[in-house]
């Protein structure tokens, strides 16, 4: 470089004639008399600048007359830069349109066939370096050839910024000429870097219109060339081009462009038989962004891309490659980006044969970035087709595929069947057979999945159901017809045996939880005996299934608030139900719980409202046995020395008096809430503060009753304190 700013200097003594006194004419003739061939050349082509610059003689000659004297060096990396020199001194004055050295109308085409002729030896020369020395100094050549291949590149930029270059020109002879030296080079470096050069330098539109040409040349490099790069960035740049303006997409159309690059892509696939997966894959990834973008309505194109990728990947017998499978992977992803919307992707035939290539793993993480674009977006999935399609394609979370020999993680598991969970609730239609058949075909497809998921999946998959069925309240049994409507008889057969799948998992106390908001279901649709069966079940699991202590006492307070709420049972069914839930209650393990579920279960007997039942004396015969128990409980905790426990008891059974005082309850009277108050007061001495505080709130507020007046202040003011 130090040298060519030298030579520089020179070139601006040899313009002034007045310093050496000789024609620039005799100075052309003078240097060609030099001893050596390298100096002779490099002073040729400084005078020759000088000459063209003159106008004594026609540049068109002397720039042909230079650039053929310089095949007198044909060492690689002087030729190299003897011929870059002559391509830097000559980009001022070549003969394009507005140049000071324009002629005829031939004139561009002659600066042309200079640059083309000029770029042609400097690739010639470039290409002959690798056989230069030794073979063991090989690495050290071609480091030494990537860093000299700018020199090369350069010609084409030259060339593309010669404005007489039109698409014409460049169609019939430089990107021929281009792409011959390209293919007959054989020599990998060099065409990836010029194919490269041609795709970075020239314009899109010149792209576009030469296609066909630019990619028949691409099956026809080495096969070590990276093809894939080239074709990805070309797809690169025309995406960007069709983007720039909505007139260029009917170019697009006109040239058939994502025909071609498919045919092209095929044809590389085809002839580099030892392309690995990824490179292939990666070829796909890139056409399908390329059709996302310019053909975002042609859901056939995207199609047709994943099914060439389906035929690739059943040429191989496993994907291996972690980089193929992420490819894979992105290729997936990239319809769900750009539709934001799941539903267009279940229309595309070949995406769930793109899945199943896809090891156990993978197939988990697509499954889950299909789930989340549901979430993301909002997506309600509204018939059953599109359902089968969609849990088909996420099948790796809801069942075990086959020879899945993982070990599975706890907290990842928990979280993929929760997304699960949350996906049924986007599955939604208005009509309420097409739901009843979206409900059945998720059921079809968790059954599948085995007990394990069943907990998870089954809760949401019940709810879905319930919903439906309060969609449908009111309607009747079965109408008599080809097909068998939805209703909600037949939808509490669905969910019974849900239910019952899941009671065998075991998951008894999620069963019982799930059977009583059947139960409420069924009130709401006032099918008594649908109830009546589901409260059955509830009892059978209460008895046969939870052993638990703790998990007893939930689930005998879970029983009693929903049968409190049934206003569907007959006299005789309500007073068998009651009966049992009474009968387990006094039957707990600890006195404290069962003195707290009897007395709860007063509630069964005054329920609120206009049609509520309201049996006063069995509301006082659950207060007096829960008192018994109380007493009992306090006998054994005075053995224990403890004695906190059971005072609180006494407190919650007074507060239950003043409920059903306050209520209306004739049974409960001032003096029976009077003898409780002194009873409590007799037991408090040396009781923890946290009784007395309960007591002492439980207090105020019977002063506070006394001091309102009126009818309530008329009835409490009978309690003494």
């Amino acid at each position: 470089m130090r040298a060519f700013d030298e030579l520089r200097i020179l070139e601006m003594f040899f313009k002034d004639e007045s310093k050496h006194g000789v024609s620039v004419v005799d100075l052309y003739e003078l240097v060609q008399h030099a001893g050596n061939i390298l100096p002779r050349l490099y002073l040729l082509c400084t005078v020759g600048s000088v000459y063209i610059k003159s106008k004594e003689a026609p540049a068109k000659e002397l720039l042909q007359d230079l650039v053929e004297m310089c095949h007198g060096v044909q060492h690689p990396i002087r030729g190299l830069f003897l011929r870059s020199y002559l391509a830097q001194i000559s980009r001022d004055k070549l003969l394009d349109i507005g140049s000071d050295y324009e002629g005829d109308a031939d004139t561009v085409m002659d600066a042309v066939e200079f640059i083309l002729e000029n770029f042609t030896e400097m690739n010639k020369l470039w290409v002959r370096m690798q056989l230069e020395g030794p073979g063991r100094v090989r690495e050290k050549r071609e480091k030494e050839r990537s860093a000299l291949q700018e020199l090369v590149g350069k010609n084409l930029h030259v060339l593309s910024q010669i404005e007489g270059v039109d698409l014409e020109i460049y169609k019939e002879t430089v990107l021929p000429r281009v792409l011959e030296q390209v293919v007959n080079c054989k020599d990998d470096l060099s065409q990836y870097y010029l194919m490269d050069c041609i795709i970075q330098v020239f314009p899109d539109e010149y792209h576009l219109q030469t296609l066909e040409m630019l990619l028949a040349a691409c099956p026809q490099v080495q096969p070590t060339v990276d093809i894939k790069t080239v074709l990805s960035r070309l797809m690169d740049r025309l995406s960007k081009y069709a983007a720039s303006s909505a007139d260029v997409l009917t170019e697009f159309l006109q040239v058939e462009a994502f025909t071609k690059l498919s045919n092209a892509i095929e044809k590389v696939i085809e002839v580099q038989v030892d392309m690995p997966a990824v490179g292939a894959i990666t070829l796909y990834v890139s056409l399908l962004t390329f059709t996302l973008r310019v053909h975002p309505d042609r859901l056939d194109y995207v199609d047709q891309v994943l099914g060439a990728c389906v035929k690739k990947l059943s040429s191989i017998p496993k994907l291996e490659d972690s980089r193929a499978t992420k490819q894979v992977v992105a290729l997936l992803s990239a319809p769900l980006e750009k539709y934001n919307d799941t539903v267009t992707a279940l229309k595309i035939s070949n995406y769930p044969r793109v899945m199943d290539h896809l090891d156990n793993g993978t197939n988990k993480v697509m499954a889950m970035v299909i789930i989340e674009s549901i979430m993301k977006n909002n997506t309600c999935i509204s018939t059953a087709d599109k359902v089968e399609v969609l849990f088909e394609l996420i099948k790796g979370l809801i069942k075990d595929l086959d020879s899945a020999t993982d070990e599975l993680d706890e907290e990842d598991f928990k979280d993929e069947q929760n997304s699960v969970a949350k996906l049924i609730h986007m599955l939604y239609n208005n009509e309420p057979e097409e739901m009843l058949k979206i409900i059945c075909i998720v059921w079809k497809h968790t059954m599948a999945g085995g007990p394990k998921r069943l907990p998870f999946t089954v809760p949401s998959l019940v709810f879905s159901a319930l919903r439906l069925v309060r969609q449908l309240q009111g309607q009747e049994g079965d109408i008599v017809g080809e097909e068998v409507p939805a209703t909600p008889k037949k939808i509490f057969q669905l969910l019974s045996q849900m239910i019952e799948a899941l009671s065998a998992v075991p998951s008894p106390e999620l069963a019982l939880r799930l059977y009583l908001q059947c139960a409420e279901a069924a009130n709401g649709c006032d099918l008594e005996y649908v109830a009546y069966e589901f409260f059955t079940q509830v009892f059978v699991l209460y008895e046969e299934e939870i052993a638990n202590s703790k998990a007893q006492v939930t689930a005998i307070h879970l029983i009693i608030g929903a049968l409190q709420r049934m206003n569907v049972f007959s006299v005789e069914n309500r007073d068998t139900l009651t009966h049992k839930t009474t009968g387990y209650s006094a039957r707990l393990l600890k006195k404290p719980d069962q003195c707290r579920a009897v007395y709860a279960c007063s509630h069964l007997f005054w329920v609120d409202g206009q049609d509520g039942i309201r049996d006063g004396e069995r509301v006082l015969l659950c207060l007096k046995r829960a008192l018994r128990i109380a007493n009992a409980a306090q006998q054994m905790a005075s053995i224990a020395r403890d004695s906190s426990g059971p005072v609180t008891l006494f407190v919650e059974i007074l507060n239950k008096y003043l409920y059903y005082f306050e209520k209306g309850n004739k049974q409960i009277t001032a003096a029976a809430i009077q003898h409780l108050i002194e009873l409590i007061n007799t037991e408090m001495q040396g009781d923890s503060a946290t009784s007395d505080a309960f007591l002492a709130s439980t207090l105020r507020y019977i002063q506070f009753q006394k001091q309102r007046g009126g009818v309530m202040g008329a009835k409490f003011e009978s309690i003494k304190l």
